[in-house]
C-alpha cells in the first residue's frame, strides 16, 4: 500500500520582504492506487508542490509522507525519493539528454536507481522490458530524441520514471506540449501503466477535459491555496467554489456557444 499526503505545505522563494509563498498550507491526500488530478492556472502553484514532493524545492512548512514517512525530515530523503517517487517533466525534449540514445538514457536510470541490475546484459534486457510498457519498439534503442516524435519522446521519458520502479509517479502536464491527436494515446498509455503496476499518480493539469479522463479525484489550486477537493465527477459536475465553475465555463464545448452552455445560463459564476 502506498498513499502520499501531504499536510499544511509551504513554499516560498526568496526571502525577507521580497519572499513570494507560492503554495500556502495544501493539505491533500492521494490514496494507495489512485489517480488524483491537481488543476488550476499557470502560477497557482501546482508544478511547485510536484517538485517539491521530489526534493527539487524545500518547503519551509508542512509534511510530505510517502507511506506514513515525512520525506522532508528522513534521512537519506534524496535516495529514497529517486526510486519511491518519480517525476515525468511538461517537455520531454528538455528532460532527455540530446546527446544520448534512448537505450542509454533508459540505462542511466536503471544504473543510478537500480543496483540490482548489475551487469550490462541484465539492464539492457530491463530496457528492453521498459520501453514494451510503454509500447515503444525496442529496436529504437539506438535513436536520438531527436529522432523521435513528441510522443515517443514522452514515451521514454516515462519508462526512464518507471526504471526506478516507483510506488508514486508525479505527471506534469506531459501532455501539454503534444499535439492534441497525440494526447490521448499518451493519456490511455498512462491509465495502463497506472493500472497495471497499481502506481500512486498526482496528475498535474490546466485541462479539465483530460482530468475528467484519466482522474478518480481532482484537486482545484488558486494563488498557492487548495479551493476545492473531490470526486472527478462531483467536483466538475457540479464545482462549490467559484473559480471552480470558471475553469469548467472555460472548457470549450463542440458545438455549443460558451454564452449558452448551462453553467453561464444558471448566472454569475462568483
Amino acid at each position: 500500500m502506498t498513499e502520499l499526503v501531504l499536510e499544511d505545505v509551504r513554499v516560498r522563494y526568496g526571502s525577507g520582504a521580497s519572499a513570494h509563498e507560492a503554495v500556502k498550507g495544501v493539505s491533500l491526500t492521494v490514496a494507495n492506487g489512485r489517480t488524483v488530478g491537481l488543476v488550476g492556472e499557470s502560477g497557482s502553484g501546482k508544478s511547485t508542490i510536484a517538485r517539491a514532493i521530489v526534493g527539487l524545492h524545500e518547503p519551509h512548512e508542512g509534511r510530505i509522507l510517502v507511506d506514513g514517512t515525512d520525506v522532508v525530515r528522513a534521512r537519506g530523503r534524496v535516495a529514497a525519493l529517486r526510486r519511491d517517487v518519480q517525476m515525468i517533466f511538461q517537455d520531454a525534449s528538455s528532460s532527455l539528454d540530446p546527446r544520448m540514445n534512448v537505450g542509454a538514457s533508459i540505462a542511466e536510470a536503471l544504473e543510478v536507481r537500480r543496483p540490482d541490475l548489475k551487469d550490462g546484459k541484465a539492464r539492457r534486457a530491463e530496457v528492453a522490458r521498459l520501453l514494451e510498457i510503454v509500447e515503444l519498439d525496442p529496436a529504437r534503442v539506438g535513436d536520438l530524441p531527436s529522432q523521435l516524435s513528441g510522443g515517443q519522446r514522452q514515451r521514454v521519458a516515462i519508462a526512464r520514471a518507471l526504471a526506478a520502479a516507483p510506488r508514486v509517479l508525479l505527471a506534469d502536464e506531459i501532455t501539454s506540449a503534444l499535439d492534441v491527436s497525440v494526447q490521448g494515446t499518451v493519456l490511455n498509455l498512462l491509465r495502463k501503466v497506472q493500472q497495471e503496476l497499481d502506481l500512486t499518480v498526482l496528475f498535474i493539469s490546466h485541462n479539465l477535459a483530460v482530468v475528467r479522463q484519466l482522474c478518480d479525484e481532482v484537486a482545484v489550486m488558486k494563488n498557492g491555496l487548495l479551493v476545492e477537493s473531490g470526486p472527478t465527477t462531483r467536483v466538475i459536475d457540479a464545482p462549490e467554489h467559484h473559480y471552480t465553475r470558471e475553469l469548467v465555463r472555460a472548457v470549450p464545448r463542440l458545438g455549443v456557444p460558451l454564452a449558452e452552455t448551462p453553467l453561464s445560463r444558471s448566472g454569475d459564476p462568483r
